[in-house]
């Protein structure tokens, strides 16, 4: 039986409440180490920028948040492009940053992912040999680490 536009409209909100959760899940962490942290305007709406951007002693991280319970995730071809031009004019390493069922999160770089037809994709096997945790951002940046910094 075909979806209804009520039943499609419902699952589309039903996603965007899913990944909006995610990502602040995922800002909370990050400021939970310290970092600085923006959430972007129009996330999961827009092409043209990275969901977070994380920053610490000079030291910046942006992020592409996806929570799926899946064998693989995939992003579009345009969007893949979109960040690559981000990491490429910011000097920022960029992440897809995959929340998996379970609560684990995984950082796949973009040029760990696979090209297919139609998107870059990464499956869940291939995120978990690369086994890049939440954990290698907790020491990331704090040797050059100021406190307590006025001026004059």
């Amino acid at each position: 039986m075909p979806f209804t536009a009520a039943q499609k409209i419902g699952d589309q909100l039903r996603r965007y409440v899913k990944g909006a959760r995610s990502e602040r899940e995922l800002l909370s962490h990050l400021v939970g180490l310290d970092y600085s942290v923006m959430r972007s305007a129009g996330s999961g709406v827009n092409s043209i920028s990275p969901d977070l951007i994380a920053f610490r002693a000079g030291k910046g991280y942006a992020f592409e948040c996806k929570a799926w319970d899946s064998g693989s995730i995939s992003i579009p071809i345009d969007k893949f492009e979109s960040l690559q031009r981000w990491e490429g004019n910011t000097g920022m390493q960029t992440y897809l940053a995959w929340r998996m069922s379970g609560g684990a999160w995984y950082f796949i770089k973009l040029n760990e992912m696979n090209r297919a037809k139609v998107n870059y994709t990464v499956t869940s096997r291939e995120a978990k040999r690369i086994n890049r945790c939440l954990d290698i951002f907790k020491n990331e940046g704090t040797e050059n680490k100021v406190y307590g910094v006025t001026n004059g």
